[in-house]
């Protein structure tokens, strides 16, 4: 088996612990439902092996649900076999389909034996794994493709013979763990297309489509900027502007990839758009200071001094997303929010999680967004109502964040109002490097200043002697959603009582209550106090707060 020179990483992996004798069945997971530039044209995983990296196999079975058992190669060699007509009637059922295989084999094995010539190459290919061999899987029949799927992988013939087994599923955690995570197995993981292959692909589709493709397009570029897209995507879209006569220019590759990727993601992420920069985000001059100067670290390389993520905490209110929403604009680079991954089906979780984790790696740097990180992330101990998918979920997650190969490539950015919820683990330095407390208002200047920057975003008109008049007036405590909702509401009666800025306002705060209770803002300021890396975050009238928190 082995690989060619052009072979994408993975697929000399493989040849690599085939050939050395390391390893005789193989797990491939991950992108295996995408297109690979094959010479002049692309083909899927199955056609790739088949072609590629077994071409000197000389006897390849596959199988499948649907299609069931069929020979892909050497079918006038396996004729020949005094079993073929036990074989052909065993090829439906997956159990009956895998047992003809290995009785092949076994007669492979005992030619050799008697020195009846050199046993053959034979590969077997089985598609969808994950469907047949479920990871919470039971049963006579689940139990006996284990079984056999496992004796390949360890005993005699199988393992002495040159036969190797390739089980392709989508998630390495659908698949049965007794065979997924075999010792005796190898994990092959098949990224998403690296930057040269995606151009590689560019080159095949602009053969075949041309006037998918501008004139000046530099396709090089173009595969840097499409990090993270699937080949079968991309060709999709090609053939589409091709039949339209819409060419892809450069302006398009932002929306493009946007399009692409939260398709392919199957609405578990999407990406944070915005117009915004942190010159939008009122106040926290110390913070802002701090998230610039990690920013051009960034863009000049340095990545020692990087974070590896930051959690946003404060009362509900205080503006965590929109601050993320700034970032985004002022970042200059992907920020990917995390939707909702959990299903209610088992094992689905886990691997809406896996196709995550490899789009964000696909992506080069990049920002993930986490919102509500006190529910989403998941507990160390599940409880008993869940069947320990917390506890696996917390598992995945603290893993990837931990990875230390991804400091300087992706940034973690997490947001809660009950930090002290969120796993202490998951908040150590090394997954969460800087805590940031997000925090209301603390006197009347500070809210007057609020009111007048939200006032002017709605083009309410208030002059400084106009506001330093509402001053008295203006609450303590108050966060920039609940400043948005008061000048909301001023313009809201401005408009339709044709009232001036100034009296809308002064009639809105003469029965102003603030929407959360004063007792749950403290407490929650105290607990994002408590959280902070820096002091220098806090504002000084709010550090007493430190002091309570340590008290005994």
């Amino acid at each position: 088996m082995p690989a060619p020179g052009g072979a994408p990483d993975w697929a000399r992996e493989l040849a690599l612990a085939f050939e050395s004798g390391a390893h005789g069945q193989f797990v491939l997971y991950g992108n295996v439902h995408d297109r690979l530039p094959f010479g002049d044209r692309l083909v899927n995983l199955e056609r790739y092996l088949e072609e590629d990296l077994l071409a000197g196999f000389p006897i390849v079975f596959a199988y499948d649900l649907g299609n069931a058992l069929s020979i892909r190669r050497g079918g006038e060699r396996v004729q020949q076999w005094g079993g073929f007509a036990e074989f052909k009637r065993a090829a439906r059922e997956p159990l009956t389909a895998l047992q003809a295989v290995g009785q092949y084999v076994r007669y492979q094995g005992n030619l050799h034996a008697l020195n009846r010539g050199d046993a053959e190459h034979v590969a077997f290919v089985l598609r969808g794994a994950d469907q047949i061999l479920p990871a919470e899987g039971a049963g006579f029949e689940h139990g006996s493709l284990t079984s056999v799927l496992r004796e390949w992988a360890t005993d005699a013939p199988f393992c002495e013979l040159p036969f190797a087994s390739l089980l392709v599923c989508d998630n390495l955690t659908d698949l049965e763990p007794r065979v997924a995570f075999a010792p005796q197995v190898a994990r092959i993981k098949v990224p998403l297309p690296e930057t040269a292959a995606l151009a590689e692909v560019l080159e095949i589709l602009g053969a075949k489509y041309p006037r998918a493709f501008s004139a000046d397009i530099d396709k090089a570029a173009t595969a840097a900027a499409l990090k993270g897209v699937t080949s079968a995507a991309l060709e999709s879209l090609i053939k589409r502007r091709s039949h339209e006569g819409r060419a892809i220019a450069g302006v398009d590759l932002a929306e493009i990839k946007k399009s692409l990727v939260e398709r392919e993601a199957s609405g578990l992420v999407e990406f944070i758009e915005s117009g915004r920069t942190l010159d939008d985000y009122h106040g926290q001059e110390p913070l802002k200071t701090w998230l610039r100067q990690d920013l051009a670290l960034w863009r000049a390389g340095d990545t020692r001094a990087l974070p590896k993520g930051y959690l946003l905490c404060g009362p509900v209110g205080t503006g965590k997303t929109f601050l993320v929403e700034c970032l985004a604009g002022e970042a200059g680079v992907p920020v990917v929010k995390l939707r909702n991954f959990r299903d209610r089906w088992v094992g689905s979780s886990e691997g809406n999680l896996e196709k995550i984790f490899r789009l964000i790696r696909a992506l080069g740097r990049c920002m993930v967004f986490i919102d509500e990180a006190d529910q989403t992330l998941g507990r160390r101990e599940s409880g008993s109502g869940d069947s320990g998918l917390s506890g696996r979920l917390y598992s995945m997650i603290a893993q990837e964040m931990a990875d230390s190969r991804t400091r300087g490539q992706v940034i973690w950015l997490l947001a809660s109002s009950r930090p002290d919820l969120i796993e202490v683990d998951l908040k150590r330095p090394g997954r969460v490097d800087v805590k940031v407390p997000l925090l209301p208002t603390t006197t009347q200047a500070e809210s007057a200043a609020l009111v007048g920057a939200l006032a002017r975003r709605f083009q309410l008109e208030l002059t400084a002697a106009e506001l330093q008049g509402l001053e008295s007036q203006l609450p303590l405590l108050l966060t920039p959603g609940a400043a948005e909702a008061l000048v909301v509401k001023a313009y809201r009666m401005a408009r339709i009582e044709t009232r001036t800025p100034y009296d809308a306002l002064q009639a809105c705060l003469a029965g102003y209550q603030n929407p959360v209770p004063r007792d749950v803002l403290e407490a929650q300021m105290r607990l994002a106090v408590r959280e902070a890396t820096d002091l220098g975050f806090v504002p000084p009238s709010l550090r007493y707060l430190a002091e309570e928190a340590e008290a005994p």
